[in-house]
C-alpha cells in the first residue's frame, strides 16, 4: 500500500556547513520537513541556530561514519520517519578547509568512504533520492590554457599526496555513488562543485574570502595566497544551493558543474573588499597554501540547458552580504579550524 506524503522529509548530511546550512534554510522555507546529521568537525552550531525553531526541522549530532536508525530516534517521530523515511538525501558531509588538510586527513578520508557507503545504503533502504556533493578538485590539474572544463574532462592527480583524501576521496565517493546505482538502481546524481563563497564561511580555513573581509574590516593588511595572477572563479553560495535543489529535482544521473564560469583575480577580489568595507587596508602576497593547486574553470553549459541554472548573483552584490554578516557576527566565538586537531 502506498503511503500519502504531505511533505517530503529530506535528511541533510553536513547540514551545519557553510553550504549545507544554506541548504536546510531554503528547504525548510520551502516547507518541507528537513533533518540536519553533522558532527561538527568542520562547521558551526550557529549556522543552524534560527532553524531549531521552525517545527519542520530537526539536528542530529552524529557522524555519518557510523550507522543510525533513524526510525528510532524520538525527535524524528513527528516526521513519522519509520514509516515515510526519507524521500531524498543530500550527503554533503565532509572537511573541506583547503588551508588545513592536515588537520583531518583521517577523517576527511573515511567521510569519502565508509561514510559515502552508509549514506548509500540509507538512500537504499529508504528508496530516496540521493545527491552527492563532489567537488572541481576530481578534475585534477586543469588545462594549461585556462579552457573550461567540461563533465567529461579528466586532468592528473596526485593520488598519494597530502590533499589525497579530499582529491582522490571525491574520486572515489563518485565511484561508489555511480556503483550503487547500477548495482541497486538508486536514483543517484552528482554535484561538483566549484569555489562558492558567502555568509558563513568558516575563518581561517583557507578560503580566502572571509579571511580578507575579516583583515579589511579590521584595517589589517590584507594577505592574499598567490600572485598578482593567480584567479579564482566565484560562485554565491544561494546560486549554488538553487542548483543542488533543481539538481535533486531533475532526473540527471551523470556528474554536471555547479558553479561560476567568470574567473577574476584574487587581486580584484581583495580590492573590492577593501571599497565595500571602506577600509584602510594593503595588499601583499604570500606563498600558496601547501598542496592548493590552480582549480578548473568550469563550463556550465550542461546546467544551463538540462537545469535552466547559472548563477544570478554579482561578485560585488555577494561580497556585499558577505561582508555584512561578518559585521553582524563578529561578535560570537566562531570555530577557527587553523587550531583544530583530528582525535
Amino acid at each position: 500500500m502506498k503511503v500519502f506524503i504531505e511533505n517530503k522529509n529530506i535528511l541533510i548530511l553536513g547540514g551545519a556547513g557553510f553550504i549545507g546550512s544554506h541548504l536546510c534554510e531554503e528547504l525548510v522555507k520551502r516547507g518541507d520537513n528537513v533533518i540536519c546529521v553533522d558532527n561538527f568537525v568542520s562547521s558551526d552550531v550557529e549556522n543552524i541556530r534560527s532553524l531549531l525553531e521552525y517545527p519542520n526541522f530537526e539536528f542530529i549530532r552524529h557522524d555519518i561514519t557510523e550507522d543510525i536508525e533513524f526510525g528510532d530516534l524520538p525527535g524524528l517521530k513527528k516526521f513519522k520517519v519509520e514509516v515515510q523515511g526519507f524521500q531524498e538525501i543530500y550527503n554533503l558531509a565532509c572537511p573541506t578547509a583547503p588551508k588545513d588538510y592536515a588537520k583531518f586527513p583521517v577523517k576527511t578520508a573515511v567521510a569519502n568512504s565508509v561514510g559515502v557507503v552508509n549514506s548509500l545504503e540509507w538512500a537504499k533502504k529508504y528508496k530516496a533520492r540521493y545527491l552527492l556533493t563532489s567537488t572541481s578538485a576530481v578534475y585534477g590539474k586543469p588545462p594549461e590554457n585556462g579552457e573550461p572544463v567540461k563533465e567529461n574532462y579528466y586532468g592528473l592527480l596526485d593520488f598519494l599526496g597530502p590533499r589525497a583524501g579530499y582529491n582522490e576521496g571525491k574520486r572515489f565517493a563518485e565511484t561508489l555513488v555511480t556503483t550503487y546505482q547500477d548495482a541497486y538502481q538508486l536514483n543517484t546524481s552528482i554535484a561538483r562543485i566549484f569555489s562558492t563563497y558567502g555568509p558563513r564561511m568558516l575563518q581561517h580555513s583557507g578560503r580566502q574570502v572571509p579571511d580578507f573581509i575579516r583583515n579589511a574590516v579590521d584595517n589589517k593588511e590584507i594577505e592574499i595566497a598567490g600572485d598578482e595572477q593567480s584567479v579564482l572563479t566565484f560562485c554565491y553560495v544561494k546560486d549554488a544551493v538553487e542548483g543542488l535543489i533543481a539538481l535533486m529535482a531533475s532526473e540527471i544521473s551523470d556528474p554536471i558543474n555547479i558553479g561560476s564560469e567568470q574567473a577574476l583575480t584574487m587581486t580584484e577580489v581583495a580590492k573590492k573588499v577593501i571599497e565595500i568595507t571602506n577600509s584602510s587596508s594593503t595588499l601583499s602576497y604570500t606563498n600558496k597554501y601547501a598542496y592548493t593547486m590552480q582549480p578548473a574553470i568550469p563550463d556550465i553549459s550542461k546546467a544551463k540547458e538540462e537545469l535552466n541554472w547559472f548563477p544570478l548573483v554579482s561578485i560585488d552584490e555577494g561580497l556585499k552580504s558577505a561582508a555584512e554578516f561578518y559585521k553582524s557576527t563578529a561578535f560570537l566565538r566562531r570555530p577557527d579550524i587553523s587550531t583544530m586537531e583530528e582525535e
